[in-house]
């Protein structure tokens, strides 16, 4: 039976993107009442997904349903919502939740009818009861109300505050989410930190997955609007990340874990992260803002490295547009020019501001000047510091000299300075492949591709309690193995005995 769940639900979220096309040709050839009817219809199905996953303790029903919650936020109505309270609450004087929902989209309470045959008894489900808050916080963060969209989510949380059930760990997530939404909207993120921390530790003890994943992303990107990168890090370096979260959430973690790295300095790591995010983050439309904000964080960290990011990054037809300002940046970097660097910065610098990478692009002109340097060592054997001085716009020799140093140091270039004649002296090229760096980079691949292997092995999904029926089907095995056995030896006892007496 598990196995058959699997396959029904694997076939169902395969059918999503048909259903959605469906689902968009039948609001064109209805009527408004026969939509309302089919939405609330998929919201009475989602009750049964949720009451599956509550008793199976198995959360992907219940991320099936939030899985659909974007589709099914474009159709919802205050009508609608008021039907699914009164298909949700089988008395809905009797619970806190359904007087606060129909409140606040505006439906009085006595105009509900409860057909009272169809109710067999007052109690609710827990996550039935949050789920229709958590629709009922779509509807009103769209009606763009938000000091309204504030008021309901602080008496949402206060609910969601008095269950204690395992069950509702994804949907407690989505809840958690809204609500900080809201406090960014109203800029209120110093004011919701201890909220947050609170329930980030109330999520630990209990073992919430999901909400725990959800609570740190949100912290983080919390501490980030408000330049609290210490205080980042130290929540990064102090609390473990759920690995077995969802992917899209752990996509904006590892971006989060990505900035805070880049602005630390740490380049390397950051760059992991950020590849970790891009392959992580589902490759559709609907994530397109996400992915062009880790590839421009990702080009300026390559830069910073001293790569070259690839071309084909820049002709993808979902970054193109948005990533050109950073290939105009790239090829001032590649050419080593320092005034075109300074244009492109003075042109683009409203850009990189709303985009956050600009006090980053400002690290790179060092960058700038040492890719200057490698080009005129590579096509100088000998050249004078002035030389160097007026071919990189650097305001003396003395300048140059010290920048000259700082490359044969870091590594950058092989050359010489003789300080007395005042020339650099470019050493000769040596075989790169007699050096360890192809191992260094074989390395790296392999690494990358065992890592990759190692998050898909982690990432397959089995059925719940399979294992039991398997052990359960190995003993029914041997006992009909012992029995056949104990009727071979017995009819193997009597053919002998026949021949005994037959001789």
């Amino acid at each position: 039976m598990a196995v058959q769940e699997l396959k029904d639900e694997a076939m169902t979220d395969a059918n999503v993107a048909v259903d959605e096309k469906l689902e968009a040709v039948v609001e064109k050839e209805n009527s408004p009442e026969e939509v309302a009817a089919l939405v609330l219809n998929d919201i009475k199905q989602n009750f049964g997904f949720l009451e599956k996953s509550a008793s199976s303790f198995e959360p992907r029903f219940a991320l099936r349903v939030l899985r659909g919650l974007g589709n099914l936020r474009r159709r919802l109505t205050a009508d609608i919502l008021a039907s699914a309270v009164e298909a949700g609450y089988p008395s809905v004087h009797d619970h806190e939740s359904a007087s606060l929902i129909l409140k606040f989209i505006g439906k009085e309470v006595t105009s509900i009818q409860v057909d009272e045959t169809d109710a067999e008894s007052s109690a609710v489900l827990p996550v039935t009861d949050i789920y229709l808050l958590v629709l009922t916080q779509v509807f009103l963060l769209d009606q763009g109300d938000y000091q309204k969209f504030n008021a309901f989510n602080d008496q949402a949380i206060a609910i969601l505050r008095s269950y204690n059930r395992r069950t509702l760990d994804a949907v407690a997530a989505k809840l958690w989410f809204y609500y900080a939404h809201g406090k960014e909207l109203t800029k209120q993120l110093v004011e919701i930190r201890p909220i947050l921390l609170s329930a980030l530790r109330t999520a630990a003890l209990r073992h919430d997955t999901e909400t725990r994943a959800v609570l740190t992303t949100l912290l983080l990107r919390n501490y980030l609007q408000t330049q609290a990168i210490t205080q980042a890090h130290q929540l990064v370096l102090k609390s473990e990340f759920p690995q077995n979260a969802s992917t899209s959430v752990f996509a904006r973690y590892l971006y989060y874990t990505g900035r805070i790295k880049a602005i630390q300095l740490e380049y390397s790591d950051a760059n992991e992260a950020l590849i970790g995010a891009i392959r992580k983050a589902p490759q559709t439309s609907y994530a397109a803002g996400f992915l062009q904000s880790v590839n421009k964080l990702k080009v300026i960290i390559e830069l910073l490295m001293g790569d070259i990011p690839d071309r084909s990054v820049f002709r993808d037809p979902m970054l193109e547009k948005t990533l050109e300002p950073y290939f105009d940046l790239v090829t001032a970097v590649r050419v080593g020019d320092v005034n075109q660097f300074s244009d492109i910065i003075k042109k683009y610098s409203d850009v990189f501001k709303r985009d956050g990478t600009y006090m980053l692009i400002l690290r790179l002109r060092q960058n700038v000047i040492k890719t200057g340097i490698r080009m005129v060592s590579l096509s100088y054997s000998k050249i004078s510091l002035r030389d160097i001085c007026i071919r990189l716009h650097l305001d003396s020799e003395e300048s140059a000299e010290y920048i000259v140093a700082k490359a044969i140091r870091d590594g950058v270039i092989e050359a010489t300075i003789d300080h007395e004649k005042g020339f650099m002296q470019s050493k000769e090229v040596l075989d790169i492949y007699s050096t360890q760096e192809p191992s260094l980079t074989f390395h790296e691949r392999i690494k990358f591709c065992i890592d990759l292997h190692n998050e898909s092995v982690k990432a397959m999904r089995y059925p719940m309690n399979q294992h039991r029926v398997e052990l359960k089907n190995v003993e029914e095995a041997r006992e009909r193995e012992k029995e056949l056995a104990s009727e071979i030896q017995e009819g193997d006892i009597e053919d002998d005995d026949g021949e005994f007496d037959g001789l």
